[in-house]
C-alpha cells in the first residue's frame, strides 16, 4: 500500500522487537484522512525514497531515517558478515547461547546501542508508536516524556546485610515502574518503555543497573560478600547515579585534573590486558618477543589517581574502608580537560585504546624521547611504575658534533649529554656500533640512546678512527658524509675554502697543461684534468665517468704527462681490457710521445718488475695482472689506474681481489658505466679508489643496497650519492654539447682471440703465397679477381671467422668489443647506427642482440619498407639500434635521431664511410655525432687504413669503387697488405 505525497501525510517512527537484535525502529509515512487523522495506509520510508516526501519532513526526519536504515537486519548482515549466508543462519550462528560468537555478538550489540542512543537523543518531538505483532506500525502510540528520567539509588547498610533499591523520577513526579511490565529497550543511556510512555534517562544512566529491579523490590547484599560487592557493583552505581546512603559515607569532591602517562615494563610471561568491552583476558607472551611496555593514561584529582575510563561516567570513585564502615569518594571528572589530553596524545601518534596501549619497549621510549617537549606543553607527566625493576632516564638528551679539518683527516669533537651527565664519546661509539641502546648512568638509571642517533650517526661512527690519544678522527675521503651532516644541520664543520671547492669541481683552481702534451683539451676535458690534480693534492682516489666519446683517455694522458714532468719517484700502472691496450698505446704515441711506455703483455713479457722503474707508464690487461699479481703487488706505483673499471664490479672475483693488492700511492678509475646492474657495482669500484669510503661489503649491503634496491628508499639513495659525489666526475654529452665539435671520429682497435688469430695467420700465408705465384705469372692487371677474393677472405676473418666457417667456435675480439659498446651506448639512452658492408656480419650482430633481448631495426638490399623503418627509428624511443648494410643504406637516408655511428669494417674508399656517417650528421641533427671505426689489430684492416692515408687525394679525386681501387694499386701495395 503506497502513500501519496500529493495528499496529506505525516511521518511516524515505530518500535519493534527483533528475534536476535533486540529493539529496533523503523520509519513510515502515514496517509491522513480529511480530519487529519492517521489511517492504515502506510508506507516504509528510507533514504532511497525519502525525497519523494521531502515537503512534509524536516532535517531531523532525514537524520532519523538514515540512522534507522543503519540498524536494519540486512544492513547488519552486510556489515558484519562476508560469506554468502541467509540472515537466519548468520544470526543463529552468532547469537547461540552456547556455541555463538560472543565477541562478534558484543560488537553488534555495541553498534546497535550507539545507534539507538543517537536516535533517542533526537526523537523526543516526533510521533512514536509500537508495531503490532502482525506488522502494523501504528498499533499503539507512545508518549515520549520530554523531561529526562533520573534514577536515585538508596542504600541502607545494616549489621548483617545491605539493602538497596532505585527510585525513578521524571521531573517532579515519581515513576512507579516495578511490577508494571516495564521494559529496558536501551542500556546506555537507559531507555525504558512503561505502558504507553517512553522514559529516556540522562546520558550516564546504565539500563543494566535498573533492569534487576523491574520485577524485584530491592537487592540484599549479605555481609560476607559486602567487600566484593561494594567494589564491583556499588562503585559504578555511585559513579553514574545519585546515591543516598545510610550506614556508609559518600563524599562529593571537585579537584583540578592532572594527566599522567604511567609506564609499566612487562617482565612476566603473562600479560593482563583490557580488551574491548572491558573483558579481561590473559595472553601468553612468547619468550622470544622483545620486551614490551604498558602505557596507561591516568588522572590525578587531589590525592587520588584514576585510570582513564573513556568518558563512560561523569565521576571517578575511590572506595576506602573506614574502621567498620565505608567511604566513597566521588570525584567529579573534568571531561573537557580529559578529552583535550586524549586528543593531544593521539595527535602525537600514540593511538590509545580505552586510555591504554601495549607496545615494544623501544617504540615507547623512542616516542617519549621524540615528544618530550610536546608532552610537557600539554601538561602531561610521564611516570614510571614503582614496580618496574629498571628505572629509565626520560629527561633531555643531546649529541652535538663539531668537525674540523686537519692535514689528512678531520678531528671530531663531540658533546654527549643525558641530563646532567656527560658520556665519554668512546663509550657511546661502542654502543652504537654494536646496536646496543641501553647503558647505565652513574645514578643507576638506564639511559636509552635515541633511535635517530643510530640512523643519523652510525655511518659516521663506523668510519671513525682513533688516534694515539683515543681521540676520534675521520679520513678526508669522507668529505661527502661530512657535507651531508652539515646540510642536515647535524654537525658544525670547519674546513678550508680549498677543500670546500671539492663539492663543486667548476671552482677548482686551474693547472697548466704539460709542456710536452701534443694536443688540445676541450673546456670540459680541461676541467676534468684540473679535477684530477685536485684529488691528487688531497690524496683522494677518483672516478672519471664521462660518457663514451668525451675523451677520458686524452684527459688521463695529459694528467700522466704532467706527472712525468714533475719527475715522480715511481711509474704509474694502467690496467685495462686486452682489447684496449693497442688503443692506449697509439693514443700515448700521438699525445704524449715523450712518455716511456712499457706494454706488459703477451707470452714473452718479463715475469718480474725488474725493468718497471725505467718507464713512466706500465700498461697491462686485467688478465695479465691477475696472473702476475704475486710479483706486481710488491712494486710501489705512483698511480694505479683502471680503465673500464666495471671489470672489477664483482667483489668476489679474482680480478677484484688482485687489484686490491696493488701497492700504489694514488688510485683512479675510468668508466662510462660505473653502475650497470646493482649498487654493489659502485661499492667495489669506490672501494678500490678510496678503501673504506663505503664501509665493508656487509655494512654497505645492510645500510645502502637493501634499502635502495628492495625498499626503493630515495633518502638512502641521496645519502649514497652524497658520499661518492666528490670522487666521481660524470658528464653526459648533453651537458658539454657547447664544447663539442659537430662530428667526432675515432678508431677503436680490437684484439683477435687466440683461435681467430691462428686461423687468420694461416689463411694470410696461404693467400700471400698464392698471389705471389699468380701475380708472377699473369701480372697484377690480370689477377684482380684473385686478389680481391683473397683480400676479402682476410677481411672477413678479421671481423669474425663465422662469416666463412659456420662451425667456428673460437669467438671474435671485434664483435665482443662492438657488442659491449653497443650495450653501453644503448643503456645510456643514445641511438646508434651500425654499418657493415657484409650482410653476414650484420646477421651475427643481430643474433647477439636477439639473445640479449635488445630491440633493433634492420635494413639491407632486400628491405622493401625502407622509409617506414627510418620513420620508426626516428620516433620510437624504445629502439636504440639500427643495423644497416653499407651499400643499401650509405646514402639517401635521414637518421638524425642517432648520435653514434659504428663502422664495423673499413671500406677501401673512406668517402663511402663518410657517406654512412652523414646519415646521422646532416641538417636537422642538433647533437654531436660520434663515429667509431672498428679495426682489428695486426690484420689487413690496419693496412687499409694506411693505404687510405697515403692515397687520400687519389681516393678523393678518382676512386669510387673496388675496380678503381684495384687499378690504383701496384704489386708492392698488395704485398704490403699481406705483411
Amino acid at each position: 500500500m503506497f502513500v501519496s505525497p500529493a495528499e496529506p501525510f505525516k511521518i511516524i517512527y515505530s518500535l519493534f522487537e527483533h528475534e536476535y537484535l533486540g529493539y529496533l525502529l523503523e520509519s513510515y509515512v502515514v496517509q491522513l484522512n480529511a480530519k487529519g487523522e492517521i489511517t492504515y495506509q502506510t508506507q516504509n520510508v528510507s533514504s532511497k525514497n525519502i525525497k519523494e516526501f521531502a515537503s512534509g519532513l524536516d532535517q531531523l526526519d532525514f537524520d532519523l531515517v538514515k540512522l534507522m536504515d543503519n540498524i536494519q537486519q540486512d544492513v547488519i548482515l552486510k556489515k558484519f558478515n562476508t560469506r554468502k549466508i541467509t540472515p537466519q543462519e548468520f544470526f543463529t550462528r552468532v547469537f547461540d547461547s552456547e556455541k555463538g560468537d560472543k565477541l562478534l555478538k558484543e560488537t553488534i550489540e555495541s553498534y546497535l546501542d550507539n545507534h539507538r542512543k543517537e536516535i533517542f537523543s533526537k526523537i523526543r518531538t516526533k510521533s512514536f508508536f509500537i508495531m503490532s505483532n502482525d506488522g502494523i506500525p501504528t498499533w499503539k502510540e507512545i508518549q515520549i516524556m520530554q523531561e529526562p528520567a533520573k534514577a536515585y539509588f538508596h542504600f541502607e547498610r545494616q549489621e548483617e546485610q545491605t539493602i538497596y533499591y532505585p527510585i525513578i523520577k521524571c521531573g517532579p513526579d515519581k515513576v512507579k515502574f516495578q511490577f508494571k511490565n516495564a521494559t529496558i529497550i536501551n542500556d546506555l543511556p537507559a531507555a525504558m518503555l512503561l505502558e504507553d510512555k517512553m522514559y529516556l534517562f540522562d546520558k550516564y544512566a546504565d539500563g543494566k543497573k535498573i533492569k534487576p529491579f523491574l520485577n524485584k523490590p530491592n537487592i540484599i547484599i549479605p555481609k560476607k560478600i559486602e567487600d566484593t560487592y561494594y567494589h564491583k557493583f556499588i562503585v559504578p552505581l555511585v559513579a553514574n547515579f545519585n546515591v543516598f546512603a545510610k550506614g556508609f559515607e559518600i563524599i562529593n569532591e571537585e579537584h583540578e585534573g592532572s594527566p599522567q602517562l604511567i609506564i609499566t615494563e612487562i617482565e612476566n610471561q603473562l600479560l593482563q590486558q583490557e580488551e574491548l568491552f572491558g573483558s579481561q583476558k590473559k595472553i601468553q607472551i612468547d619468550k622470544a618477543e622483545e620486551t614490551k611496555m604498558y602505557v596507561d593514561l591516568s588522572f590525578k584529582y587531589g590525592s587520588f589517581e584514576f585510570r582513564f575510563d573513556n568518558f563512560s561516567n561523569p565521576s571517578y570513585v575511590n572506595l576506602e574502608k573506614s574502621e567498620d564502615s565505608w567511604v566513597f569518594h566521588k570525584v567529579k571528572k573534568d571531561l573537557d580537560r580529559e578529552k583535550e589530553v586524549l586528543l593531544a596524545v593521539k595527535k602525537l601518534g600514540l593511538n590509545l585504546k580505552n586510555g591504554r596501549l601495549t607496545l615494544p619497549k623501544d617504540e615507547v621510549l623512542d616516542w617519549l624521547h621524540a615528544n618530550r617537549n610536546s608532552l610537557e606543553q600539554a601538561g602531561l607527566e610521564v611516570v614510571q611504575n614503582l614496580k618496574n625493576k629498571v628505572r629509565y632516564f626520560l629527561g633531555n638528551s643531546k649529541l652535538e658534533l663539531k668537525i674540523e679539518e686537519k692535514n689528512d683527516w678531520f678531528d671530531i669533537y663531540t658533546l654527549v649529554e643525558f641530563g646532567d651527565y656527560s658520556i665519554p664519546f668512546v663509550k657511546l661509539r661502542k654502543y652504537i656500533l654494536n646496536n646496543i641502546r641501553e647503558f647505565e648512568l652513574p645514578n643507576g638509571q638506564m639511559a636509552v640512546i635515541p633511535k635517530e642517533w643510530f640512523v643519523r650517526y652510525s655511518e659516521l661512527f663506523s668510519n671513525l678512527e682513533m688516534d694515539d690519544n683515543e681521540n676520534p678522527t675521520l679520513h678526508k675521503q669522507h668529505i661527502g658524509m661530512v657535507n651531508d651532516l652539515e646540510v642536515q644541520g647535524l654537525a658544525v664543520t670547519m674546513m678550508s675554502r680549498k677543500l670546500q671547492t671539492l663539492k663543486n669541481f667548476e671552482e677548482i683552481a686551474e693547472v697548466e697543461l704539460p709542456k710536452h702534451f701534443k694536443g688540445e683539451l676541450r673546456p670540459y676535458q680541461k676541467a676534468g684534468y684540473d679535477w684530477l690534480h685536485f684529488l691528487r693534492d688531497f690524496k683522494f682516489g677518483g672516478c672519471l665517468a664521462d660518457d663514451m666519446g668525451l675523451g677520458k683517455t686524452v684527459t688521463t694522458l695529459a694528467f700522466l704527462q704532467k706527472i712525468k714532468e714533475e719527475k715522480p719517484d715511481a711509474p704509474s700502472l694502467l690496467v685495462m681490457p686486452t682489447s684496449l691496450i693497442y688503443n692506449w698505446q697509439k693514443e700515448a704515441q700521438r699525445f704524449t710521445p715523450l712518455m716511456r711506455v712499457l706494454i706488459h703483455f703477451g707470452g714473452n713479457r718479463a715475469k718480474s718488475t725488474e725493468f718497471f722503474g725505467a718507464y713512466d707508464l706500465i700498461i697491462c690487461s686485467y688478465g695479465v695482472l691477475r696472473l702476475d699479481i704475486d710479483f706486481i703487488k710488491n712494486f710501489r706505483f705512483n698511480y694505479a689506474i683502471l680503465d673500464e673499471s666495471q671489470a672489477i664490479k664483482n667483489s668476489t672475483s679474482i680480478i677484484f681481489k688482485s687489484v686490491m693488492k696493488l701497492n700504489t700511492q694514488n688510485r683512479l678509475i675510468l668508466t662510462g658505466t660505473p653502475l650497470e646492474n646493482s649498487t654493489t657495482d659502485l661499492w667495489s669500484q669506490m672501494s678500490f679508489v678510496n678503501p673504506g669510503l663505503l664501509g665493508s661489503a656487509s655494512y654497505f649491503k645492510n645500510q645502502f643496497q637493501n634499502q635502495i634496491e628492495k625498499q626503493k628508499d630515495e633518502a638512502v639513495l641521496h645519502k649514497l650519492f652524497a658520499k661518492i659525489k666528490p670522487f666521481m666526475l660524470r658528464r653526459h654529452k648533453s651537458q658539454v654539447a657547447k664544447d663539442l665539435p659537430e662530428k667526432i671520429e675515432a678508431v677503436q682497435y680490437c684484439q683477435m682471440t687466440d683461435e681467430q688469430e691462428r686461423i687468420y695467420e694461416e689463411t694470410k700465408s696461404y693467400v700471400r703465397n698464392q698471389l705471389l705465384n699468380e701475380v708472377g705469372k699473369e701480372g697484377i692487371k690480370k689477377s684482380n679477381i684473385m686478389v680481391l677474393q683473397g683480400l676479402n677472405k682476410l677481411r672477413q676473418l678479421a671481423n669474425n671467422p663465422l662469416m666463412i666457417d659456420e662451425n667456428y667456435e673460437g669467438g671474435s675480439g671485434k664483435d665482443e668489443d662492438v657488442f659491449y659498446k653497443l650495450q653501453d651506448v644503448a643503456e645510456e639512452g643514445y641511438k646508434t647506427l651500425v654499418f657493415s658492408q657484409y650482410v653476414k656480419h650484420l646477421t651475427l650482430i643481430r643474433k647477439k642482440l636477439d639473445d640479449a633481448k635488445i630491440p633493433y631495426y634492420y635494413l639491407d638490399g632486400a628491405t622493401k619498407n625502407r622509409q617506414d623503418l627510418v620513420d620508426k627509428f626516428q620516433t620510437n624511443p624504445d629502439v636504440k639500434v639500427f643495423l644497416i648494410s653499407l651499400k643499401a643504406g650509405g646514402v639517401g637516408l635521414n637518421l638524425t635521431a642517432a648520435e653514434y655511428v659504428f663502422i664495423l669494417d673499413p671500406w677501401w674508399n673512406p668517402a663511402i664511410e663518410a657517406q654512412a656517417i652523414d646519415r646521422a650528421h646532416r641538417i636537422g641533427q642538433t647533437n654531436t655525432v660520434f663515429s667509431y671505426k672498428f679495426i682489428t689489430k695486426n690484420t689487413i684492416e690496419e693496412k687499409i687504413l694506411d693505404l687510405q692515408n697515403t692515397k687520400k687525394q687519389l681516393f678523393n679525386d678518382l676512386i669510387t669503387n673496388e675496380e678503381g681501387f684495384m687499378k690504383s694499386l701496384n704489386s708492392d701495395d698488395i704485398l704490403s697488405l699481406l705483411d
